[in-house]
């Protein structure tokens, strides 16, 4: 699974120790986002619903700062 820049700084914002884990907490944080935030956020999420948790296991999540 390839994710943006955007993404994956918002993986590694909300990273916990499994996939469900870190779907929910960014489910979580929904309400506090703008609508552009929750647009990264609800993209982002379909994709971690769509890999499994060994795919999510063996993924390297690394911030990029600007």
């Amino acid at each position: 699974m390839n994710f943006s820049v955007e993404e994956e700084n918002l993986i590694c914002m909300y990273h916990t120790s499994d996939r469900r884990r870190t779907m929910a907490r960014l489910m979580a944080a929904l309400p506090d986002m703008d609508t552009e935030m929750r647009r990264l956020a609800n993209g982002t999420i379909a994709q971690l619903e769509q890999m499994t948790d060994d795919d999510f296991d063996g993924q390297r999540f690394d911030f990029t700062g600007e």
